[in-house]
């Protein structure tokens, strides 16, 4: 679940430096931003961000309560 994590961080982060890299080179102008690849670029921070962090909660809690049962046992 880490690695689904950091999968879905890295790719935001991609997300946001390549529409960064895109506005520089022009590709929003008239609106170039709503063909091709774009709105998939666009669109992938706004699910990936929140599904992060609900999947870190998650992770979180799975953890504690392997601890927790963990400590029990012993």
């Amino acid at each position: 679940m880490a690695y689904l994590i950091a999968i879905l961080v890295v790719l935001s982060l991609a997300s946001f430096i390549a529409v960064i890299a895109g506005t520089a080179m022009g590709a929003g102008a008239d609106d170039g931003f709503s063909q091709g690849v774009w709105p998939v670029v666009l669109m992938a921070p706004l699910f990936a961000l929140p599904t992060a962090m609900l999947l870190t909660i998650a992770l979180l809690i799975i953890s504690g309560v392997t601890r927790k049962n963990a400590n029990k046992a012993s």
